[in-house]
């Protein structure tokens, strides 16, 4: 007799959690249930079968496997361990399954506490554009139990092409910050090549595409550098600076801890706090380009 489905819940509907959980309610064909403090991304998810829950409770009370999605650590550690939160309202055999940037002491955290209530809990953040978020192409990494993540593993293919199992809880968390650090250093980097270029007196579009065609090639060269920073591109319903900032914390927070001294992600935490002094925090964050072009960067 053929396992049953569990019902799926989504938690937290912004620019990667409502085309996340679009890719999951279409691919998996299970009932899910979300939740967003607003009503607009509910509106069109129900055009996709996505009921909508009025209550964090509600997600709770339904869903055998609930996927979160939220702005930072503040949300995540509120939805699940709030007094209407997750803990509170979740049930034995639950999985819950954190797609946050969150720091990894609070992912660990979260797994020993919802681990007395019998409730697994897997830090599971992703990796990759927006546009990957909405073609189901993201890179996703997960800490946590490896039988919680081999009863999921299937679901966060419909969200990525890339999904790999790091280990313990938090390791997920560590893996993603890691990645981010050494993207937002690499933005940096590609934005004073760009500005010495010009200044020199090279168009900007042949230095990258020459610099795409070497060595220097990389994914934040290809679409931070050659599709946002070349162009004066900032939208913001991208990854802010804000964001970018947050996650930069995370990391420099994991590198005290262990004692490195990270001086080129401290430059670059310099740098993403002047840009958004200057306006530009809720900006795509390859906008940083703006502040050393323009505001003759930071020292």
């Amino acid at each position: 007799m053929a396992t049953p489905q569990p019902n799926l819940g989504f938690i937290g509907l912004g620019t990667m959690g409502e085309p996340m959980c679009r890719n999951l309610a279409t691919k998996s064909k299970a009932k899910v249930i979300a939740f967003d403090v607003r009503a607009e991304p509910l509106g069109r998810l129900a055009n996709e079968g996505v009921d909508a829950a009025e209550t964090v409770a509600d997600v709770a009370a339904a869903a055998d496997i609930v996927f979160l999605s939220l702005p930072s650590g503040h949300e995540l550690a509120e939805v699940v361990a709030g007094e209407d939160g997750l803990m509170a309202h979740g049930r034995e055999g639950m999985t819950v399954v954190d797609h946050t940037t969150a720091p990894v002491a609070l992912a660990r955290e979260l797994n020993s506490e919802l681990a007395e209530r019998s409730i697994d809990f897997l830090d599971a953040p992703v990796a990759r554009t927006r546009r990957a978020a909405i073609d189901g192409t993201l890179a996703v990494m997960v800490g946590g139990g490896e039988e919680a993540f081999q009863r999921v593993e299937a679901y966060l293919g419909h969200m990525g092409t890339s999904v790999t199992y790091c280990g313990a809880s938090g390791n997920g968390q560590t893996t993603k910050l890691l990645n981010n650090m050494v993207l937002i250093q690499t933005v940096a980097a590609l934005a004073d090549a760009l500005a010495i270029g010009r200044r020199a007196g090279l168009d900007g579009d042949l230095l990258f595409k020459v610099m795409s065609d070497g060595s220097a090639d990389s994914f934040a060269l290809r679409n931070h550098g050659m599709l946002s920073m070349v162009k004066g591109e900032f939208p913001e319903d991208m990854f802010s600076t804000h964001y970018a900032l947050k996650d930069l914390t995370y990391a420099l927070e994991l590198a005290r801890e262990f004692r490195v001294e990270a001086n080129l992600a401290k430059q670059a935490e310099r740098l993403l706090r002047r840009t958004i002094d200057e306006g530009l925090g809720e900006a795509y964050f390859p906008a940083l380009y703006e502040i050393i072009e323009d505001r003759g960067g930071v020292g």
